[in-house]
């Protein structure tokens, strides 16, 4: 079935004409094709279009936005610092729709009508329900891409040719099919000069105790329980090609009149979850659903409901041929995912063994009405947390992420903790253990290297991968995040458009004029971006008094903090462009004794106002350190007369902090 409503443009005609025998081979043409329309693919389209080039996204399935749209409400930001350009601006639409500056935790239709609204907007063409078939090469370049029908791979073909090709899918199919190199699994530590990659057991997401994994408990010969492998556990830090558990973000309802009750999925085998069973009865102080998964709420009486503990919603071990897996064991893969997740959720509400209190409180949850309405209310997108990985012209590796080794051909910025979910589930010293969960943050926002973006040059010169980009597992996990994934696509989309205009490889790009590029056309359509100022800048901050650097929990790289009362101030002092009018904001990181109430000086360049913001009252939602607090509207002049000065004198207890200001043009968001 084609979904007319979300093709635009000619493709509309066209591919509505397939069934006739004269459209037995269409041809597209365009300057840049993206494949896979997540997130990242909306926003490289968009961008490309708004640069001034023709824009073919191509989407297998019938939805745009991947996990963005898929359940994964509650976003992965890590520092809303490295959430630059078009990235920022979604979750700025996604704060219009919910009447607040940004919202970072939305519902999915939500997310899904926001990505529509980039495709109105940017006018560049979607081709839905088409997925890879094969990609033609001549002299190191893709030259053309063919697609078969989703549903039905017996129709008629679609061909499309480009200048620039980019991959943003969350598999990497069109980078594969192009014959470049790429990875699947985990390096050996060894490999890049790693500690945390490879064979890794940790505490975290850990099978509680000790706990038997025969059927027979001290009985192997009756078998193993399901979901553990037979695999014998490796030295720490060896290299293998197990990847890293999937499972579905779940969006749940507990609003009575907008649920569908969370039935018996066809396939239901209570028998996968005999190990939880032994769980519980080891961890009787455990009787919320919240022990068990985690529980993040979206708006409007729904969930984002993720993997907590040993045994959740990964499906551990269960994906490691997916990666390299052809359609059709995919679809198997998927599809096994998807009754294991449902048969857990209708076990944990209706098994007789399960505790009584865990039972009666998964009852009070139900599929969404209003979500998912084409899909039976079940999220159409697994979460492909890893599959394949470009290896190209720099490897990402841990160092990086670290802040040990810096690039200097950054065009996006990643700040998430390295985080690996599990990848097997075995038997080690005769227990139950789960292998592969690694969280190790501690590290500021980061640069990701262009060259992690493209392939080598003597594989492929027109070809950009900003999703599956190169990267070493452990470092993958880092950057695998939504947001940073739209940053990198709007930065490959660029990058594109400059080297359809120069006539160059992709590999022979002046960084600097990327660089600069992404920095003056942050929204990709000539709009002004906003001004910020950040404590770290010099030159634009005024300290007096004593202030304390504090590391970790503010935005960008750290933040200021000083004792109430004390004589102390900060003045971020912008350069401004344009005189125009300006939301100004300063960012309030959350701490355990902040002030009733700072006084802040907003001085337009020709006269002052203070203003009393209330850090007591902040309230912090989503995946974040802080908020951004309004201090009202003003018309800066141009250079650099005024200023913002934040002041501990009128605080009477608790903590000041001085942390970042921003000043938002007015209509940005139009």
């Amino acid at each position: 079935m084609i979904c007319t409503k979300k093709i635009f443009g000619t493709i509309a005609f066209i591919i509505l004409q397939m069934g006739s025998p004269a459209f037995a081979q269409t041809v597209l043409e365009t300057d840049v094709c993206l494949y896979g329309g997540t997130s990242a693919g909306v926003i490289g389209a968009y961008t490309a279009q708004k640069l001034g080039k023709k824009a073919i996204l191509i989407e297998p399935g019938r939805h745009l936005g991947g996990m963005s749209s898929g359940g994964l409400g509650y976003t992965d930001i890590g520092n809303k610092y490295a959430i630059t350009g078009l990235a920022r601006d979604f979750y700025r639409r996604i704060g219009q729709h919910y009447g607040k500056f940004e919202q970072w935790t939305f519902e999915p239709h939500v997310a899904e009508e926001t990505f529509q609204g980039y495709v109105q907007r940017g006018g560049f063409r979607v081709v839905y329900e088409y997925r890879l078939k094969e990609v033609k090469k001549y002299n190191g370049r893709i030259t053309e891409i063919v697609l078969e029908n989703s549903f039905n791979p017996r129709a008629a073909n679609i061909t499309v040719k480009a200048a620039m090709f980019i991959d943003c899918g969350y598999e990497g199919d069109l980078m594969a099919k192009a014959g470049v190199s790429y990875a699947v699994g985990r390096e050996d530590n060894k490999a890049y000069g790693e500690t945390i990659n490879g064979v890794q057991v940790m505490e975290g997401h850990q099978i509680p105790g000790s706990i038997d994994p025969y059927k027979t408990p001290g009985n192997p010969a009756s078998g193993m329980l399901w979901g553990i492998s037979p695999a014998v556990l490796a030295p720490n830090g060896t290299g293998d090609r197990s990847v890293q558990a999937y499972n579905y973000r779940i969006c749940l309802s507990t609003d009575p009149r907008n649920q569908v009750p969370i039935t018996r999925p066809a396939g239901y085998d209570s028998t996968k979850y005999e190990l939880l069973l032994r769980i519980f009865a080891a961890t009787p102080d455990r009787r919320r659903l919240n022990d068990y998964f985690i529980i993040s709420r979206m708006p409007n009486n729904k969930t984002d409901i993720n993997n907590r503990g040993g045994f959740s919603t990964d499906m551990i071990g269960m994906n490691h041929d997916y990666p390299d897996a052809g359609y059709a064991q995919r679809a198997r893969i998927v599809a096994d995912h998807e009754v294991y997740t449902k048969g857990l959720l209708y076990f944990y509400g209706h098994d007789p063994r399960v505790p009584k209190a865990l039972r009666d409180e998964m009852l009070t949850y139900g599929y969404p009405k209003d979500e998912y309405t084409d899909t039976g209310n079940w999220s159409p997108q697994l979460y492909v947390r890893e599959a394949r990985r470009l290896v190209g012209q720099y490897v990402m590796h841990q160092a990086n992420c670290e802040g040990k080794e810096v690039v200097k051909d950054g065009v996006g910025m990643a700040a998430y903790t390295m985080d690996s979910h599990n990848c097997q589930r075995l038997v080690v010293n005769g227990l139950v253990k789960n292998e592969g969960n690694v969280e190790i943050g501690g590290f500021g926002p980061y640069p990701i290297a262009y060259g992690s973006l493209v392939p080598k040059a003597a594989e492929c010169t027109n070809l950009f991968v900003p999703v599956c980009l190169s990267a070493t597992h452990i470092a993958y996990g880092s950057i695998r995040m939504e947001p940073v994934f739209m940053v990198l696509a709007q930065s490959a989309a660029t990058a594109a458009v400059l080297a359809i205009d120069g006539k160059k490889d992709i590999q022979a790009l002046d960084i600097a004029t990327l660089q600069s590029m992404l920095k003056t056309n942050p929204l990709a359509d000539g709009r002004p971006g906003d001004i910020l100022v950040d404590n770290e800048e010099v030159g634009a901050i005024t300290r007096t008094g004593t202030w304390q650097p504090q590391a970790k929990g503010g935005y960008g790289p750290s933040f200021l903090t000083t004792a109430a009362g004390s004589a102390a101030t900060v003045r971020f002092t912008p350069v401004v462009p344009k005189q125009q009018t300006y939301t100004v904001y300063v960012y309030l990181p959350k701490v355990a004794d902040a002030p009733a109430n700072v006084s802040v000086t907003v001085h337009d360049g020709k006269k002052k106002k203070e203003v009393t913001i209330k850090p007591a009252d902040l309230v912090v939602e989503g995946q974040t350190s802080g908020e951004w607090v309004s201090l009202g509207k003003y018309t800066f002049a141009t250079g650099n007369k005024g200023y913002i000065e934040v002041s501990a004198a009128g605080a009477a207890t608790g903590t000041v902090v001085a942390d970042a200001v921003l000043w938002v043009p007015a209509g940005q968001a139009d």
